[in-house]
């Protein structure tokens, strides 16, 4: 007994000495296979900043010219169905994590078991088939300007029912249901808290206070500390962005009361990429300290995802902690629902005779 103990063992440690050298040796032949494609093409949902420093950094790295694109998370998915498996870029980097959920289940997206995914601080943060990986998570909530509501006489909303409060009405800026991925987020929200019927109603009835909805899911909090929007709905590290790096005093984050959730931020590969090699090395990238570490140089203040990398201290100092939001929330049941509560709520603002045009409804 005690020898056969003595053999396990030993078996256990030869297996743990050799692990770390076989991970190399299969960095080392990726890293090789992807230089030799010598191209790499990103779309990014994250702020241009931070990807722009994500992209010229895996260059300077590995020497592998890399052309990247801004897109939105609505954007994203609509030009990959469309080019129907010949997609004009890699790679999928950044944005909300529902539209790459989506692309995955319309087989637009390549499984890939990244050996840097042994990183993740939790499952939560990736896809249970390997078609995405999370690479920061960031709690939805409000940013308010509060000279603004001083000057109105206004208190702050501390919940999403007071959002419905007939004094903001024209106050509150959301982004487009249809072009980006934190509204989708929103009505999935409201429909798990309060059911469906009743979670379509609130946000019909919420549209009565919405001035605009912007492309980005990003749009309001740029234009709440200029005033222009008094409360915007979004991810509040976007809000610490306009504070720390614009100046905005005036801002205030509020995570709601009633309960809320996050987003989390993934990369992903494409299916039929040209480039599938470097694709795969920038998966492996984006889940480095060499990657993530960049946001906070870069306007971009998540908490992040990996047990390697070192927090932004923004996202400490403004509490934006991810164990405060819903733990009721099912990821997965968004996944599913996703599609479906969109064409819902849509249906029932044009049903309440709201104004859905591209004027309130911005799409550029």
């Amino acid at each position: 007994m005690k020898k056969t103990l003595a053999l396990l063992l030993a078996l256990i440690m030869v297996i743990a000495l050799a692990a770390p050298t076989a991970f190399a040796d299969e960095m080392e032949d990726l890293v090789a296979a992807a230089k030799e494609e010598g191209e790499l093409v990103v779309y990014g949902s994250c702020e241009e900043e931070y990807l722009a420093a994500a992209c010229e950094n895996f260059q300077k790295l590995y020497g592998i010219k890399v052309s990247y694109q801004r897109l939105s998370t609505g954007e994203v998915p609509a030009k990959i169905e469309e080019e129907n498996g010949n997609p004009s870029a890699d790679v999928w980097f950044g944005g909300t994590n529902n539209p790459y959920d989506e692309l995955a289940g319309k087989g637009f997206l390549e499984a890939y078991e990244a050996i840097n995914a042994s990183h993740l601080l939790s499952p939560l943060y990736k896809n249970p088939d390997n078609y995405w990986y999370g690479i920061y998570t960031g709690i939805l909530g409000f940013m308010v300007n509060t000279d603004e509501l001083e000057r109105m006489g206004l208190e702050a909303p501390q919940s999403w029912d007071d959002l419905l409060k007939p004094e903001y009405q024209g106050l509150i800026w959301l982004s487009n249901y249809k072009t980006a991925g934190t509204p989708k987020l929103v009505a999935n929200l409201m429909i798990q808290l309060k059911g469906h019927d009743e979670g379509i109603q609130y946000l019909v009835d919420l549209d009565k206070n919405v001035e605009v909805y912007t492309k980005s899911g990003s749009g309001p909090s740029k234009n709440v500390g200029t005033g222009e929007c008094v409360i915007g709905i979004g991810f509040l590290h976007d809000g610490i962005t306009q504070i720390i790096d614009n100046g905005y005093e005036n801002i205030a984050l509020v995570i709601p009361a009633d309960g809320t959730t996050c987003e989390i931020g993934p990369v992903a590969i494409f299916k039929g990429a040209a480039h599938p090699n470097a694709a795969k090395l920038f998966v492996e990238y984006a889940l480095s300290p060499d990657c993530v570490e960049l946001a906070d140089d870069n306007g971009s203040y998540q908490f992040l995802v990996i047990d390697n990398a070192e927090q932004p201290e923004a996202a400490v100092q403004f509490g934006l902690d991810p164990s405060l939001v819903w733990d009721g929330y099912d990821f997965a049941k968004a996944v599913e629902d996703t599609a479906q509560n969109v064409e819902d709520v849509m249906t029932a603002l044009e049903n309440a005779g709201a104004d859905v045009g591209e004027g309130r409804f911005q799409t550029s």
